[in-house]
């Protein structure tokens, strides 16, 4: 079988999935997702050995630091992902919701009503906790998913798959075995076959760096949600409290620093940068945070701070790295991410309301903190159970995607017997 034709039957056979999801109810659902969390903590061991077998080739392939820990599933990461699918089994059925109704004049009575988008591609790298996340939203949305993680997840991905394929099949006998499947290939052609399959794949959404997501939305001819870089930054105002401030940036720089919600630049009013970045710079440093700064803040901090280019201004690093730049106030923050940031995630460190109000209005993101770390984008943090990405584009999701971000709509009409004169 070729590839085309690979992919043409796995594209097909979700799509049929997608139709049988339809009828089952919210109860149903929801059991079934609470027997893939059960599933999911019962067979740790087994994950784990899968794991192993994929930390193993990630670290002959060369991988970061950063990225191995993305990969590496411990107890309380497997014990997180049947937390979340806890989490979504609890949260209402977002399918079926009245969005809107209205009576015409004429007795036609019309009612917007939720729907599942229908097949869905998920593209990731590394974390297999994602294929959780993903596939447990996606089935608590009525969506049928396709799972393509990165060739040195294979055997964690596959494992947690078959592993919540079994439990809905014990659960319910509506369950279709191909509402969740991963791409059983490794091979980097599959992805625009599988891309190409219009007539069966409703949406894509890429997780994952800016190299991929741009791969993807090149070669794909179904509709992409995509978010390119988390440049997220931090500001530190002048009226910030000394150690909220400590707080919040190395929180949001060393607690993951490989993930897309973590800090990659600081900026700091000048007025205020004497007195709070030296301690700010040690306590950074002391987590292994190597510093790239412009001039002034270098000055300020000494030993250990590398001058910066232009090019740190526009870098995700997705690691223990952190561009710092001194501005001038409130006006030189707003200017400088929404010149550099990503769209994705911002924070304002101050006690200044009026200028939180400013700057939560004027940057131009899909998240906007005040007196918060940026890692709190994230749908568990946010409510929705886990989440299924997040997206920096402006028409349709936007910010993390829960479960009424996974559907759509379609307009439901009742007459009694109308004709239109």
């Amino acid at each position: 079988m070729s590839l085309t034709e690979q992919m043409s039957e796995l594209a097909s056979g979700s799509k049929k999935a997608s139709r049988l999801l339809t009828r089952i109810s919210t109860d149903d659902k929801n059991a079934c997702l609470m027997a893939m969390a059960s599933a999911i903590e019962d067979n740790s061991s087994t994950i784990q050995q899968a794991n192993t077998i994929d930390m193993a080739a990630g670290r002959e392939m060369g991988l970061s630091q950063a990225m191995l820990d993305r990969l590496l599933l411990t107890d309380e990461r497997i014990a997180g992902m049947a937390a979340g699918l806890r989490e979504v089994a609890e949260l209402s059925d977002p399918v079926g919701r009245v969005l809107e109704k209205r009576e015409r004049p004429n007795g036609l009575i019309l009612r917007k009503v939720t729907t599942p988008i229908g097949v869905v591609v998920i593209i990731y790298e590394s974390r297999p906790n994602v294929t959780a996340d993903a596939a447990g939203l996606c089935f608590k949305s009525g969506n049928a998913t396709i799972l393509r993680g990165g060739k040195e997840a294979l055997n964690s991905n596959q494992t947690i798959a078959r592993l919540m394929v079994e439990a809905g099949q014990t659960t319910s006998a509506d369950f279709p075995a191909e509402s969740i499947q991963v791409v059983p290939t490794t091979d980097r052609a599959a992805i625009p076959e599988l891309l190409a399959q219009t007539s069966h794949v409703d949406l894509c959404i890429p997780r994952g760096g800016e190299g991929l997501i741009r791969a993807v939305a090149e070669c794909s001819r179904v509709p992409v949600i995509k978010h390119y870089k988390g440049i997220c930054s931090v500001y530190i105002d002048s009226k910030a409290d000394p150690q909220m401030a400590m707080d919040i940036a190395v929180n949001s720089k060393t607690h993951r620093p490989g993930v897309c919600n973590a800090m990659e630049t600081l900026l700091i009013d000048k007025s205020a940068a004497q007195n709070l970045l030296p301690p700010l710079a040690a306590a950074l440093t002391n987590k292994g945070v190597e510093l790239r700064a412009d001039e002034a803040a270098c000055r300020i901090i000494g030993n250990g701070c590398k001058i910066a280019s232009p090019e740190d201004w526009d870098t995700e690093y997705l690691d223990l790295v952190c561009a710092i730049r001194t501005v001038d106030g409130l006006d030189g923050a707003i200017e400088h991410i929404n010149q550099h940031g990503s769209g994705h995630t911002d924070a304002i460190v101050t006690d200044d309301e009026n200028a939180a109000a400013r700057f939560q209005n004027e940057i131009d993101s899909s998240t906007v903190f005040w007196n918060a770390s940026t890692r709190f984008t994230d749908g568990g943090q946010f409510g929705m159970g886990a989440e299924i990405g997040i997206s920096t584009d402006k028409i349709g999701a936007r910010g993390p995607m829960g479960l009424a971000e996974l559907t759509s709509y379609k307009w439901l009409g009742m007459a009694d017997g109308l004709i239109r004169e």
